[in-house]
């Protein structure tokens, strides 16, 4: 049974990329009337013709406007849609707040209607085709409100995040914008950086990539137009954790190009015991969450069905997954799915998994 939605409606989405698409699709799905625009034909359509709402047109009263365009023309169409309906709240997506803030309060625009807030969401691909009506479960939803908003309308974002399965957090513009710095846009740029190493790489190098490589880069193969647009607005805040990271780089590498020093292996040492003091601090699934399950690694088969029939018996087994992570070599005759389960559960999963002829890794 799908629970009743917190927003009545209708809900304007102007922006059909991953994000518009998403939040269009998951309203929908909740029975919430949604209408779209796109500066492109091409995307609308795609869009709608994914069921992600219905055209826009004349006469519309949107109770809500959520603006899903790139940063650098945000502030722009959110003045735009103020202006048309004076009696809409309108709120964006934009992973940058203060300069779309300080851009409306130059344009002159209505700020008591705007209420910024941006979904920490997302996927390395972009457009309608990569719309998930789920995308938004279980991930924080930052709500930035300006002085001039009344209660009312900054509780209908709420109700949006909620909605579509976020958990709302309040935050302001520039308290925002430096989080995002460290947990975002900084971790964009290594990505990339790491990526494009193999640019040059020997190709029977780059043959041997493993899990560790695609998790570190999976990122790098976002929209490059799109975030030079982010960086560009978030500099000031980038900038500084980029600086703090070029300084531990530098002590490694001194330590590494003289490893046989006194205190060079101390470093390296740090380097690593402080990566896994970080990475407990990460909510979900590489963090404390997973810190706290048992991993079970069991062997498939590269062929088709395997995956499938692992779930289905871990689920006659009366086993929850709580986290999954799958790693594959294109070379490999078999596959690595790590489970993440309840200690108390883990023994009784091996145990019967075995006896079902699965066999456990490690």
């Amino acid at each position: 049974m799908i629970a009743a939605a917190r927003i009545q409606g209708p809900v304007r989405v102007v922006g059909a990329g991953l994000l518009g698409t998403s939040i269009g699709l998951g309203l929908t799905k909740l029975g919430v009337q949604v209408t779209l625009e796109d500066s492109s034909p091409a995307n609308l359509k795609l869009a709608i013709d994914y069921g992600a709402g219905v055209r826009a047109s004349e006469g519309d009263n949107p109770a809500l406007i959520v603006v899903c365009v790139p940063p650098d023309v945000t502030a722009a169409v959110v003045a735009r849609e103020l202006e048309a309906f004076s009696n809409a709240v309108v709120t964006d997506v934009a992973s940058v707040k203060a300069q779309v803030l300080a851009e409306l309060k130059t344009l002159g625009a209505d700020l008591s209607r705007y209420v910024g807030s941006h979904p920490m969401a997302g996927r390395e691909r972009g457009g309608a085709l990569s719309g998930r009506a789920d995308l938004f479960v279980g991930r924080p939803w930052v709500i930035s409100a300006n002085s001039l908003n009344a209660g009312p309308s900054v509780a209908l974002v709420e109700d949006l995040a909620i909605d579509l399965g976020s958990a709302p957090l309040k935050v302001s513009a520039s308290e925002h914008d430096r989080a995002v710095a460290l947990v975002s846009h900084v971790p964009q740029l290594v990505s990339s950086l790491l990526a494009a190493r193999l640019v040059e790489a020997d190709a029977a190098d780059v043959s041997l990539a493993g899990q560790g490589l695609r998790d570190t880069t999976r990122i790098a193969a976002s929209d490059p137009k799109l975030w030079l647009q982010i960086l560009t607005a978030n500099s000031t805040e980038v900038a500084p954790v980029l600086k703090a990271l070029e300084a531990d780089l530098h002590s490694l590498v001194e330590s590494l190009e003289n490893i046989d020093q006194a205190g060079s292996l101390a470093t390296v040492s740090r380097a690593l015991e402080a990566g896994n003091r970080g990475v407990e601090r990460i909510p979900g699934k590489h963090g404390t969450k997973a810190a706290t399950y048992a991993q079970v690694v069991v062997m498939i088969a590269d062929k088709p069905g395997e995956l499938g029939r692992l779930f289905n018996e871990v689920g006659e087994i009366g086993v929850n997954i709580e986290e999954l992570k799958l790693e594959h070599s294109p070379s490999a005759p078999v596959g690595l799915v790590e489970l993440y389960v309840l200690p108390s559960v883990e023994q009784k999963l091996i145990t019967d998994l075995e006896e079902r002829g699965w066999k456990i890794a490690g």
